[in-house]
Formats: structure tokens, sequence, C-alpha cells
């Protein structure tokens, strides 16, 4: 018998995913269940993604006989394949992943001096494509004045900041409260530079998250060469994502989007855009331009415009010399 049935792709490796079916009235709905992708994914140049909302059509072989731990486990994916992708809310290159919600951004006051144009950049891709990026500052014990400051500038930009003491836990609480306020029906994901501890934090928000640490089904790894990538562990509602190598390295390609969209990314220009004295004002020189104003005012931080102007150099370059 035929079945067909929605879910989430949480993991997805050699060709091979893992759905979490959405409850039902199949066999295996509410369970989990490994699938292929139809070929003509393929033809369309596109591939499912972690994340994804996807339908999946199987058979009665692709149900064991014995389901424990809800889970539906067929033969190598045989008897179930992904037949369709659900509309998607963004999709990511690095990490490969879809439909992303809230991106945590851990930067630490100190050891390793946090670089606000990187965070700044990762704000901007997260703003475009209608991610809700919340800063997590680290270690802030080390070096409290440090911590006070970065809080103060992305408060005032109209971002949600916690600061984390790492000798006594300070912080970690009131994240944790907001995390399961603001996780239900949603995908999070945690972002920040090598040493920062976002492995250590993730465990003190959730010590029953509990990612794999390199071990891949016997059934997935195939050749001597396997990457781990993006998996999606059930938590507080929603999901979160554990992100190998998700830092904020990974995104120093973010020419996916032009110089003219750069502005809507910088949530403090919102109140000044459309003011200026010309409509083609690009708000980095121009007279008579209210984003430049309110950076004089101090309404806008100049760090932010700082960034803004290094990405909008790095954009427009671009784009001039494709022009060519």
């Amino acid at each position: 018998m035929k079945y067909e049935e929605t879910g989430r792709l949480i993991k997805g490796l050699g060709g091979l995913y893992e759905v979490l079916l959405d409850q039902g009235n199949t066999p295996a709905s509410g369970g989990r269940i490994e699938a292929r992708a139809k070929g003509n994914f393929r033809h369309e140049g596109t591939q499912p993604l972690v994340g994804d909302r996807v339908r999946v059509q199987y058979d009665d072989t692709a149900v064991s006989h014995t389901v424990s731990e809800d889970t539906a486990k067929n033969k190598d994916g045989g008897g179930a394949v992904i037949a369709g992708i659900l509309p998607r809310k963004n999709a990511l290159i690095r990490p490969q992943m879809a439909n992303l919600d809230l991106l945590f951004l851990t930067v630490a006051a100190a050891d390793p001096a946090p670089m606000t144009e990187t965070v700044d950049k990762l704000i901007s891709i997260a703003e475009f494509n209608k991610i809700e990026p919340v800063l997590v500052i680290g270690k802030a014990d080390l070096a409290p004045d440090v911590a006070e400051n970065l809080a103060k500038l992305y408060t005032c930009a109209g971002f949600s900041v916690f600061c984390l003491c790492a000798r006594n836990g300070d912080g970690v609480a009131a994240l944790r409260e907001f995390i399961l306020r603001e996780l239900p029906g949603k995908t999070a994901a945690f972002a920040g530079a090598s040493g920062v501890g976002k492995s250590t934090l993730l465990h003190a928000l959730f010590p029953e998250f509990q990612p794999e640490t390199g071990e891949v089904s016997r059934k997935i790894a195939r050749g001597r060469h396997t990457t781990r990538r993006v998996e999606l562990y059930p938590a507080g509602g929603g999901f979160l994502a554990d992100t190998p190598g998700f830092s904020m390295l990974d995104f120093v390609r973010f020419d996916f989007f032009t110089a003219k969209d750069l502005p809507g990314t910088m949530r403090e220009f919102a109140p000044y855009l459309g003011a200026c004295r010309y409509t083609k004002c690009t708000h980095t020189k121009e007279e008579g331009c209210a984003v430049l104003a309110a950076v004089r005012e101090g309404k806008i931080a100049k760090s932010r415009h700082d960034s803004f102007l290094s990405m909008y150099a790095a954009l427009k370059d671009k784009h001039d010399w494709g022009k060519k």
C-alpha cells in the first residue's frame, strides 16, 4: 500500500535523508523515515536541504516491523522517496540548510577579541534571508567593558543581546528562557568564530542536546571520505541545528544580494530610508543623506555605518565589474 505524508528533513548524507514526519493517519506518522530523493530534483537543478518541509511517498516496505523510539526505519531508503519540496523561507549556501528562523551569533568579549565588522556582515546576511539575529556575548567576565559596549551597540541597533559569564554561568538562564519562548515552531542555529564556546553553551542551555561526535551511519557512509553535515534536533517545541564548522568566516561570500539591497539589511537605517535629498542616495557620502545625518547625531553607531561602507564597497565593486 502506498502512503504520502509531509514532514521536516532533519538529516542528510550521501543521498539518504531522514525525515521527521508530521502527525497523521499513516503507519509512519509522527516518526522518522529514511528516504531517497526523486531523480527529477537533479534535472531541475535543486536538491533537498536539511530544514526543508517535504512530501514523502512510501509503501509498506519502508516501515519496519518493529518501530522503536518513534523511528520508522527502512532499508537504505528503499520504498520511500522525497517527492516534493514545499516552498522555502530561505536557503543558505554554507551551511546547506533551509528555513532557518533564528540565528544566535556567539562572540567572545575576549580570547578571541570580537570583530564587529564580521558580526555586522553576518547580521546583514541573516536580515536579507529573513532570519532573526540574536547576539550572545560570551566570556563577559574576562572583559566586562568590552561586553558592555558590545551589548549597548547592538541593543541600540534593535537586536536582542545576552551577556554570559564563563565562571559562574550568569546569563545562561535568561538566554534559555528567551529560547524556550521564541523557539516553538521555529528552527534555530548557533554561529560563531572558533573558540567562543558554542558547544559548551549549547550543552549548558540544553543538557539533553547530544549531537553526534563524528559517527556516521553505516548505511550513509560511502567511500573513504565522509563529511558531517547539518542535523536538526527537536528542542523546546522547535529545532536546534547542529552545524559543524558553522563559523562567521563561512559567510565571507555574501555577494548573493546587491548593494541596492544592503541598506534594508541595516535595521537601524529604516527610520531614515526615503528621507534623503536624493532618491538614489547610497548613504555613503551624499549631501542631504538622512542616514549620514543620523550617524553624525549619534543615532546610528559609527562602527555599524563603517561596516555598511565596507560591505557596500565590496558589493558595488563586484556589481561594476559584472557590468563591464
